[in-house]
């Protein structure tokens, strides 16, 4: 049996312990940024992180039909997360960008920030929603960079290629193993499909780690 010291006790602990600060609940997406997220992560609102996979492996035959282009491979992995889940009602977007070239060896790739989902306001809908436009993805340092779109009801991923973007070989961050993928004659969009993430698993790796090590 409980003594009346005992219960009183314990009922001072239970009226401090309500007295205490909750923690601040994790901020729903805005309308607009959760629809995008819908699109670009096949249906669902990602929780702490998501990554979606889009993937091209271009065969002879139309190697053989585009003589001019350079990329053989393309992975792109698209990551989105809150910085503050407290206090953000958007995601913030991130790149890896994985490509592999008919006349280099090796695999190369890439990294950066997409910023926020791009959004157009519609006049009878407010707050805006996810629109159709570019999705601009930059490499740190004037590394230049890509725009990306959805397309193919969101299976597919159109990558654009307006000028250059910086590559490195391998995880290697030293100088040697930096060069760039330019646009060309046949080099500068490319129609990604979606995949499954585990083909994209290699460029998974700390994207913010590995970029503070090339930028150093």
């Amino acid at each position: 049996m409980v003594s009346i010291g005992k219960l009183a006790i314990l009922t001072g602990l239970l009226m401090a312990m309500a007295a205490l600060p909750r923690p601040a609940a994790a901020q729903a997406l805005t309308p607009a940024d959760a629809d995008f997220a819908k699109r670009m992560f096949a249906g669902t609102v990602p929780g702490p992180k998501a990554y979606a996979c889009f993937v091209r492996t271009y065969d002879a035959a139309h190697m053989a039909q585009h003589p001019l282009q350079k990329v053989t491979v393309m992975k792109f992995l698209i990551s989105a997360e809150k910085t503050d889940p407290k206090e953000d009602k958007v995601l913030e977007y991130s790149f890896r960008l994985g490509v592999s070239f008919r006349d280099r060896p090796g695999n190369f790739d890439s990294s950066g920030e997409c910023g926020h989902a791009p959004t157009v306001r519609n006049a009878n809908t407010d707050p805006p929603v996810a629109g159709g436009i570019d999705f601009q993805c930059d490499v740190d340092c004037d590394g230049g960079g890509v725009t990306v779109n959805l397309a193919n009801k969101d299976a597919s991923l159109i990558v654009k290629l307006p000028e250059r973007i910086r590559v490195w070989k391998g995880k290697d961050p030293d100088e040697a193993a930096m060069s760039a993928l330019m646009a060309g004659d046949d080099d500068k969009i490319f129609r990604l499909d979606r995949a499954d993430p585990n083909q994209c698993v290699a460029l998974a790796y700390d994207r913010k780690e590995l970029a503070a090590l090339r930028h150093k």
